[in-house]
């Protein structure tokens, strides 16, 4: 009988230190999410640094689509849904971002290829 109870204590330890692990995963992954995520009433902040009543309500949100199973490609999308593409600090690259995307890039081009002029000419 004596075995039977340690026994149960051990699978009980066991099985709190995985409820804990798990909480704690999705703890993280809350808090992965909501730092991609802009807050829309904070002006710059992200809904992981904002103490407003929206991103309290957003991380809560997250938690519940967690627990519902879904990934974060699935919440990301959801939230793109719902607020627009502006609500995620990191766009995704599509038809309506590409400019976004290769801007900065043809710009660098075009300025190395203005600076290589100029120093080739005064030579």
């Amino acid at each position: 009988m004596k075995i039977n109870k340690y026994f149960l204590i051990l699978i009980l330890f066991f099985l709190s230190q995985f409820t804990f692990v798990y909480g704690a995963n999705k703890a993280e992954l809350v808090d992965e999410i909501s730092k991609n995520l802009r807050c829309l009433i904070c002006q710059g902040q992200s809904i992981y640094d904002s103490n407003s009543d929206f991103a309290e309500s957003m991380k809560i949100l997250i938690l519940r689509k967690i627990s519902e199973g879904k990934n974060k490609k699935e919440i990301y999308e959801f939230l793109k849904s719902k607020y627009g593409d502006w609500i995620v600090y990191e766009p995704t690259f599509n038809k309506h971002t590409y400019f976004l995307w290769l801007l900065p890039l043809i710009l660098f081009i075009f300025g190395g290829i203005l600076i290589l002029k100029k120093t080739l000419k005064v030579k």
